[in-house]
């Protein structure tokens, strides 16, 4: 044999080496906790063959603990590029099998390299979280790698497309890298994620908490809002990741990919001429209205199981990516609150940030009242998405279909806030507050005077009925585009859209806003 034969070998057998991370034996008992390795997960994610990967034969370089005895060829992260569709993305998983995918200073080299080539190519980046945290024999180095990771975190917001996928563990510091992230994905029943575990928790507190009640994928889904969708098998949860990443430009200088459109432009839903009931406090499901409207009925809801008062996520019209917010009637009568003012501000700001329109469906009665509200902060959190709207300079189409009373209506896509088409329903009530509410402050002092005072007041709601609870009003001082028939919605937005493909507009030159946090 031949020395450069022998050399081939060699190179073979490495990769072989490489590729099976810890061994056989921590691969079968990843696979025993349910667990696909880092190397499988990829091979869901990107388009088959696709993967090239980096830095395979890289090592520590940790002396101290024993650690010199312990070398893996890559080091706990299996890293590099690929397709998704067709579409360039660069991608890192890290892999429990070695060290518990601790991560060393290596380790953050592989993936902030990665992170680089993104910026530079411009392509989305995916991280699949499965480790431990910090590998403590190497202190501060392991420190300074998830510093490393933060900073390309930062200086990628809004540049590129930002992914976690939260496969395992995530605690400690390295909750930081998915939380600084667009879009963070949970598997159920395997994935958590939080700052201090249980065991600390009780030390501290004295409280008695599961690692799945901390901070599993149910907590943060619903509860605390740091993740945005969750998926209960492997296989589901690389292909919401590529149904995600449909929806999505490659960078902030690009649009999203346009898809054929099959439906219709100009389908005229008729269910839409009777969705809203005659009674003003009854309640009706959203999700019908952005069903009847958008493409083929498709709608990746983003944050489904938080704020669920607010509908955010993406569809399509004509083909064409948008994001659609909307308020939802049917829970709390679809009133906004702190949790859904900071759902709605974040996504509409990832919008923004990436090219993509944004469709508002609006019935949003005012602000959830209560010191529960006031004590949260609901002010700063509603300002986060008055700032969000107004900051943003994609197209932005409102449609008013019900209720918008007080500050909420300023808040959902006005046309102070530069919306550019705002139409509304028929049905629509744009005006201070409820009739209610403000013949009770403008009048109550005159129906005390009245021999019928009840009558008097009705009379005077009647009066402010009139004036308000119908679009007219804000359409004779041009805050309203045009009243439309709701079966024409779907066309109606189609065309506005197309109106508004070139749409250019800027803020005034400054290093950035500083939205209230």
């Amino acid at each position: 044999m031949s020395e450069q034969q022998k050399r081939i070998n060699r190179l073979v057998e490495l990769r072989q080496q490489a590729r099976l991370g810890g061994g056989e034996t921590a691969i079968e008992k990843q696979h025993q906790k349910g667990k696909a390795t880092a190397r499988e997960r990829i091979a869901l994610l990107l388009d088959e063959g696709s993967f090239e990967e980096m830095d395979m034969f890289k090592q520590h370089r940790c002396h101290d603990f024993g650690m010199e005895k312990k070398h893996f060829l890559g080091d706990g992260v299996v890293a590099g590029s690929g397709t998704i569709n067709g579409r360039l993305v660069y991608v890192f998983a890290q892999d429990f099998t070695v060290n518990g995918g601790s991560l060393s200073l290596t380790m953050a080299e592989k993936i902030c390299k990665v992170m680089d080539l993104a910026m530079k190519m411009g392509a989305p980046c995916i991280g699949l979280n499965d480790s431990g945290g910090a590998r403590i024999q190497e202190g501060i180095g392991a420190l300074a790698g998830f510093g490393e990771i933060f900073q390309r975190n930062i200086e990628a917001s809004g540049v590129i497309p930002q992914i976690s996928g939260i496969c395992g563990p995530c605690a400690g510091g390295a909750v930081y890298s998915p939380a600084l992230t667009d879009f963070v994905v949970m598997l159920e029943g395997i994935s958590y994620m939080f700052l201090t575990g249980p065991k600390v928790v009780k030390t501290v507190t004295g409280e008695d908490v599961t690692q799945e009640d901390l901070g599993g994928a149910r907590v943060h889904s619903s509860i605390s809002g740091v993740a945005h969708f969750t998926a209960k098998t492997e296989e589901e949860f690389a292909q919401l990741i590529r149904r995600l990443l449909s929806y999505i430009p490659q960078n902030n200088m690009e649009h999203a990919p346009r898809v054929e459109c099959t439906d219709p432009i100009d389908r005229k839903e008729d269910s839409l001429n009777d969705i809203i009931p005659d009674n003003p406090n009854q309640a009706y499901d959203m999700y019908e209205v952005i069903g009847a409207v958008v493409d083929n009925g498709e709608f990746l809801e983003v944050h489904r199981d938080f704020a669920r008062n607010i509908i955010v996520g993406f569809a399509r019209f004509n083909g064409q990516s948008v994001g659609i917010v909307a308020n939802q009637p049917s829970v709390y009568a679809g009133v906004l609150d702190a949790a859904a003012s900071r759902k709605g501000a974040r996504f509409v700001r990832f919008c923004d940030s990436f090219n993509i329109p944004i469709v508002s469906l609006v019935d949003v009665p005012g602000f959830l009242p209560g010191t529960g509200q006031e004590y949260n902060a609901v002010i700063d959190h509603g300002a986060k998405l008055l700032f969000a709207y107004g900051e943003a300079t994609v197209p932005k189409v409102t449609v008013t279909l019900r209720k918008s009373y007080g500050g909420s209506h300023i808040v959902m896509g006005c046309k102070q806030l530069k919306a550019d088409l705002n139409y509304a329903w028929p049905s629509a009530e744009i005006a201070v507050m409820g009739a209610s509410g403000a013949v009770a402050i403008l009048s109550a002092k005159e129906a005390k005077l009245q021999e019928d005072p009840k009558a008097f007041l009705a009379e005077k709601e009647r009066e402010y009925n009139e004036l308000f609870t119908n679009p007219y009003k804000a359409a004779a001082e041009g805050y309203i585009d045009d009243v439309i028939e709701p079966r024409n919605t779907r066309f109606r937005i189609c065309r506005a859209l197309a109106q508004l493909q070139n749409k250019k507009e800027t803020r005034p030159a400054k290093k950035h806003g500083n939205i209230p946090l």
